[in-house]
Protein backbone atom coordinates (compact mmCIF):
# COMPACT_ATOMS: atom_id res chain seq x y z
CA UNK A 1 0.00 0.00 0.00
CA UNK A 2 3.01 2.55 0.95
CA UNK A 3 4.25 2.25 -2.44
CA UNK A 4 1.40 2.53 -4.32
CA UNK A 5 1.08 6.29 -2.06
CA UNK A 6 4.76 7.05 -2.54
CA UNK A 7 3.98 6.62 -6.78
CA UNK A 8 1.30 8.47 -6.96
CA UNK A 9 3.18 11.37 -5.46
CA UNK A 10 6.40 11.04 -6.91
CA UNK A 11 6.66 13.25 -10.10
CA UNK A 12 8.24 11.13 -12.95
CA UNK A 13 12.38 11.49 -13.86
CA UNK A 14 11.14 12.50 -16.84
CA UNK A 15 8.15 14.90 -16.77
CA UNK A 16 8.35 17.68 -18.97
CA UNK A 17 11.79 16.42 -20.66
CA UNK A 18 12.64 13.97 -23.88
CA UNK A 19 13.30 10.70 -22.46
CA UNK A 20 17.03 10.17 -22.81
CA UNK A 21 18.01 13.79 -23.19
CA UNK A 22 21.10 14.82 -21.29
CA UNK A 23 21.86 18.78 -20.46
CA UNK A 24 24.57 20.50 -22.76
CA UNK A 25 27.41 22.65 -20.48
CA UNK A 26 27.14 25.84 -19.77
CA UNK A 27 29.40 28.22 -21.39
CA UNK A 28 30.74 29.03 -17.63
CA UNK A 29 31.28 25.20 -17.27
CA UNK A 30 32.95 24.59 -20.37
CA UNK A 31 35.49 27.42 -18.91
CA UNK A 32 35.68 26.33 -15.34
CA UNK A 33 36.85 22.83 -16.33
CA UNK A 34 38.97 23.95 -19.17
CA UNK A 35 40.65 26.67 -16.89
CA UNK A 36 41.02 23.34 -14.47
CA UNK A 37 42.77 20.77 -16.67
CA UNK A 38 44.79 23.59 -17.88
CA UNK A 39 46.41 24.47 -14.46
CA UNK A 40 46.57 20.59 -13.61
CA UNK A 41 48.64 20.01 -16.78
CA UNK A 42 45.68 16.95 -17.97
CA UNK A 43 46.78 17.36 -21.29
CA UNK A 44 44.54 14.41 -22.82
CA UNK A 45 42.25 14.77 -21.20
CA UNK A 46 41.65 18.64 -21.97
CA UNK A 47 42.44 17.48 -25.54
CA UNK A 48 39.62 14.94 -25.60
CA UNK A 49 37.47 17.87 -23.72
CA UNK A 50 38.05 20.32 -26.41
CA UNK A 51 38.06 18.21 -29.23
CA UNK A 52 34.63 16.70 -27.88
CA UNK A 53 32.92 20.13 -27.72
CA UNK A 54 34.15 21.02 -31.37
CA UNK A 55 33.23 18.04 -33.61
CA UNK A 56 30.09 17.49 -31.69
CA UNK A 57 30.51 13.51 -33.00
CA UNK A 58 28.86 10.63 -30.82
CA UNK A 59 31.31 8.99 -28.34
CA UNK A 60 31.97 5.59 -30.23
CA UNK A 61 33.13 8.26 -33.42
CA UNK A 62 35.05 10.94 -31.19
CA UNK A 63 37.34 7.86 -29.47
CA UNK A 64 37.97 6.13 -32.30
CA UNK A 65 39.78 8.78 -34.10
CA UNK A 66 43.14 8.19 -35.29
CA UNK A 67 45.75 10.94 -35.76
CA UNK A 68 45.56 11.29 -39.24
CA UNK A 69 41.94 12.36 -38.95
CA UNK A 70 42.85 15.73 -37.65
CA UNK A 71 45.96 16.14 -39.30
CA UNK A 72 47.57 17.07 -42.49
CA UNK A 73 51.32 16.10 -42.22
CA UNK A 74 52.49 17.19 -38.86
CA UNK A 75 49.98 20.25 -38.44
CA UNK A 76 46.77 19.67 -36.40
CA UNK A 77 43.61 20.51 -39.63
CA UNK A 78 41.44 23.45 -39.24
CA UNK A 79 38.54 21.28 -40.22
CA UNK A 80 38.11 17.45 -40.60
CA UNK A 81 35.83 14.88 -42.10
CA UNK A 82 34.91 11.31 -40.40
CA UNK A 83 32.41 8.85 -41.78
CA UNK A 84 29.92 8.22 -38.86
CA UNK A 85 29.38 4.96 -37.30
CA UNK A 86 26.11 4.93 -36.61
CA UNK A 87 24.83 6.10 -39.97
CA UNK A 88 27.87 5.37 -42.43
CA UNK A 89 27.48 9.52 -43.67
CA UNK A 90 30.22 11.64 -43.71
CA UNK A 91 30.11 14.50 -41.00
CA UNK A 92 32.27 17.63 -41.55
CA UNK A 93 33.69 19.68 -38.59
CA UNK A 94 35.63 22.36 -37.73
CA UNK A 95 38.78 22.80 -35.07
CA UNK A 96 39.06 26.06 -33.59
CA UNK A 97 42.77 27.35 -32.33
CA UNK A 98 42.50 26.41 -29.01
CA UNK A 99 41.73 22.91 -29.77
CA UNK A 100 44.37 22.55 -32.54
CA UNK A 101 47.05 23.78 -29.88
CA UNK A 102 45.96 21.17 -27.00
CA UNK A 103 45.95 18.33 -29.82
CA UNK A 104 49.24 19.04 -30.83
CA UNK A 105 50.72 18.99 -27.36
CA UNK A 106 49.25 16.02 -26.75
CA UNK A 107 50.24 14.37 -29.82
CA UNK A 108 53.89 15.01 -28.80
CA UNK A 109 53.32 14.10 -25.32
CA UNK A 110 51.98 11.13 -25.96
CA UNK A 111 54.71 10.12 -29.27
CA UNK A 112 51.60 9.21 -31.28
CA UNK A 113 52.35 8.34 -35.20
CA UNK A 114 49.77 9.45 -38.29
CA UNK A 115 48.17 5.73 -38.43
CA UNK A 116 47.84 5.52 -33.72
CA UNK A 117 44.27 6.38 -32.30
CA UNK A 118 44.16 10.12 -30.93
CA UNK A 119 43.41 8.65 -27.72
CA UNK A 120 44.76 5.22 -26.86
CA UNK A 121 43.21 3.27 -24.38
CA UNK A 122 45.18 2.16 -20.89
CA UNK A 123 43.96 -0.66 -20.77
CA UNK A 124 45.59 -4.01 -22.43
CA UNK A 125 42.54 -5.94 -24.18
CA UNK A 126 41.61 -1.99 -26.00
CA UNK A 127 43.37 -0.38 -28.61
CA UNK A 128 41.55 2.94 -27.86
CA UNK A 129 39.67 4.63 -25.40
CA UNK A 130 36.70 3.26 -24.94
CA UNK A 131 33.14 4.63 -25.08
CA UNK A 132 32.68 3.80 -20.93
CA UNK A 133 35.87 4.98 -20.45
CA UNK A 134 34.68 8.30 -21.68
CA UNK A 135 31.64 8.20 -19.93
CA UNK A 136 33.72 7.50 -16.60
CA UNK A 137 35.83 10.23 -17.61
CA UNK A 138 33.07 12.78 -18.25
CA UNK A 139 31.65 11.89 -15.16
CA UNK A 140 34.65 12.87 -12.97
CA UNK A 141 34.17 16.15 -15.04
CA UNK A 142 30.86 16.39 -14.27
CA UNK A 143 31.59 15.65 -10.33
CA UNK A 144 34.74 18.56 -10.44
CA UNK A 145 32.23 21.25 -11.49
CA UNK A 146 29.74 20.07 -9.22
CA UNK A 147 27.11 19.34 -11.83
CA UNK A 148 24.04 16.35 -11.05
CA UNK A 149 25.96 13.45 -13.22
CA UNK A 150 22.10 12.46 -13.72
CA UNK A 151 21.63 15.24 -15.99
CA UNK A 152 24.79 14.53 -17.99
CA UNK A 153 26.19 12.27 -20.37
CA UNK A 154 28.74 12.04 -23.40
CA UNK A 155 25.85 13.29 -25.55
CA UNK A 156 26.07 16.58 -23.36
CA UNK A 157 29.56 17.12 -25.42
CA UNK A 158 27.68 16.46 -29.19
CA UNK A 159 24.65 18.53 -27.60
CA UNK A 160 26.68 21.70 -26.28
CA UNK A 161 28.16 23.18 -29.68
CA UNK A 162 25.66 22.32 -31.33
CA UNK A 163 22.48 24.26 -28.89
CA UNK A 164 24.77 27.54 -28.78
CA UNK A 165 25.16 27.49 -32.25
CA UNK A 166 20.96 27.19 -33.11
CA UNK A 167 20.66 29.69 -30.08
CA UNK A 168 22.55 32.53 -31.37
CA UNK A 169 21.70 31.78 -34.95
CA UNK A 170 18.56 29.98 -35.18
CA UNK A 171 19.30 27.99 -38.33
CA UNK A 172 18.30 24.38 -37.84
CA UNK A 173 19.68 23.54 -41.43
CA UNK A 174 23.53 24.54 -40.38
CA UNK A 175 22.74 22.57 -37.12
CA UNK A 176 21.47 19.45 -39.22
CA UNK A 177 24.50 19.76 -41.14
CA UNK A 178 26.54 19.94 -38.59
CA UNK A 179 25.43 16.83 -36.54
CA UNK A 180 25.14 14.98 -39.55
CA UNK A 181 21.48 14.29 -39.22
CA UNK A 182 19.71 13.22 -42.20
CA UNK A 183 16.48 14.69 -41.44
CA UNK A 184 15.64 18.14 -40.17
CA UNK A 185 13.29 16.67 -37.62
CA UNK A 186 15.89 14.90 -35.50
CA UNK A 187 17.97 17.69 -35.10
CA UNK A 188 14.62 19.57 -33.87
CA UNK A 189 14.01 16.28 -31.40
CA UNK A 190 17.61 16.13 -30.96
CA UNK A 191 17.65 19.64 -29.23
CA UNK A 192 14.46 19.62 -27.60
CA UNK A 193 13.51 23.39 -29.12
CA UNK A 194 10.47 23.25 -30.10
CA UNK A 195 8.10 23.68 -26.98
CA UNK A 196 11.12 26.46 -25.65
CA UNK A 197 10.53 28.47 -29.17
CA UNK A 198 7.21 28.28 -29.43
CA UNK A 199 6.55 30.20 -26.17
CA UNK A 200 9.27 32.37 -27.45
CA UNK A 201 7.65 33.35 -30.11
CA UNK A 202 4.48 33.05 -28.83
CA UNK A 203 5.71 35.92 -25.78
CA UNK A 204 7.09 38.01 -28.41
CA UNK A 205 3.64 38.12 -29.89
CA UNK A 206 1.07 41.12 -28.25
CA UNK A 207 -2.28 41.02 -29.56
Amino acid sequence: MGTTCSAIHREPWNKGKLVGQKAPFKLKDIWALRVRLQMEGRVRELALFNLGIDSKLRGCDLVALKVRDVCHGDQVATRAVVMQHKTQRPVQFEITQATRDVLQAWIKQAGLKSEDFLFPSRLHDSPHLGTRQYARILGHWVDELGLDRAEYGTHSMRRTKATLIYRRTKNLRAVQLLLGHSKLESTVRYLGIEVDDALEISEQTEI
